[in-house]
């Protein structure tokens, strides 16, 4: 097949990273998953309070995935402009991650308020 035809190869960076990040997903999935048993429970704010811990863990570790992944960009970027503005809006996006992850619990704990499941004991 000519040189010309052949699809593009990714640069062996991008697949070893792409597989990287799929098994870091997986054995976190396959670590956290809880037997069905624990899952069951009685009342309104311990749901949400899990799924508030929950946000937090899953935007903190995306977070921390983009700034990773935009530190590594901007170390190899070499001067290109187009790289290093890709490297800046990964790195944008690693921050409005954090700011997320700590506005969860306040988030979580206006819907408490709205949906009347606050810790008052009524």
């Amino acid at each position: 097949m000519p040189a010309r035809l052949r699809r593009p190869r990714r640069p062996l960076l991008i697949r070893w990273f792409s597989r990287l990040v799929l098994t870091a997903i997986l054995t976190t999935y396959v670590l956290l998953a809880d037997p069905p048993h624990v899952w069951a429970v009685a009342d309104i704010p311990t749901v949400i309070n899990n799924l508030r811990d929950w946000i937090v863990g899953l935007l903190a570790g995306l977070a921390t995935l983009f700034l990773t992944f935009g530190g590594l960009r901007y170390l190899m970027a070499g001067g290109d402009p187009g790289e290093v503005e890709a490297a800046k809006r990964a790195l944008k996006a690693a921050a409005t991650g954090y700011g997320l992850a700590i506005l969860a619990p306040v988030i979580v704990t206006v819907l408490q308020g709205i949906v009347g499941a606050g810790g008052g004991g009524g």
